[in-house]
């Protein structure tokens, strides 16, 4: 057992996360990104909308969904090397993330976006954050979290306050979308072992009953391709916060 203090996150290795998880589209990606679509563009958004999407790693995916409804959309990362590779990125957007893209065309919303490689660059700025740190003064419109509350601690604690700070940067009644690892036990990411709290949706329950409303959650088992070994499956729920 280890808290998130333990490791050494600066040390993350961004290309092999990637290579792994988002250089081409799983079925599961596919999923998630169909919910998270088809629920954004069901929700109404004012022109000056600011989204934020937490602990983005090497995922663009969140950011690209949240694309056509916001004006600016902020990047919080606490590690140092995801925050470079990011900024790479959003300089030179692979091709991997085309995939992704065409998933999320499938609705008008995001056909009406025009390059969307450059609309994602000059809408997005990445920061150092720590989500078991100090809340930052602002307050986003549009919040999304994929994969961060869970994989980052084996303190159930720590897992506890990492929703509270994923839902204090919302405004009341902003919507948002989480993702969750079901009953991981941890994962290598260039070598190193990183931590992870196995948790259920009976958890995820119990903890955001207090945080948000009006949600929807969902469970994705483990397909013929598993990512990794030591999960169950995944979890996504979409809401509003309190």
């Amino acid at each position: 057992m280890a808290g998130n203090a333990a490791y050494d996150w600066d040390a993350f290795d961004s290309d092999d996360y990637l290579a792994h998880n988002y250089a081409e589209l799983h079925d599961e990606d596919r999923r998630i990104l169909e919910i998270v679509r088809d629920f954004l563009c069901g929700q109404s958004f004012d022109a000056d909308t600011r989204g934020v999407d937490v602990g983005t790693g090497t995922n663009l995916y969140p950011a690209l969904a949240m694309l056509p409804f916001c004006d600016r959309i902020s990047l919080l990362e606490l590690s140092e090397a995801n925050r470079r590779w990011l900024s790479s990125q959003l300089r030179c957007c692979s091709e991997n993330w085309d995939r992704f893209w065409r998933v999320l065309a499938e609705r008008e919303a995001y056909r009406t976006v025009d390059r969307p490689r450059d609309c994602l660059y000059r809408r997005t700025s990445v920061q150092k954050w720590d989500i078991l740190g100090s809340v930052p003064d602002t307050q986003w419109d549009l919040g999304t979290m994929f994969f961060v509350a869970e994989s980052i601690t084996t303190f159930r604690e720590e897992f506890t306050t990492a929703l509270q700070r994923f839902c204090s940067l919302l405004k009341p009644g902003a919507p948002f979308v989480m993702t969750f690892m079901e009953n991981s036990k941890g994962y290598e990411v260039g070598g190193r072992h990183f931590p992870a709290l196995g948790i259920d949706m009976g958890d995820l329950r119990d903890e955001m009953c207090g945080l948000g409303y009006g949600m929807e959650f969902h469970r994705f088992g483990v397909g013929p391709e598993p990512l990794r070994d030591g999960y169950s499956g995944m979890i996504l729920v979409h809401g509003y916060v309190k």
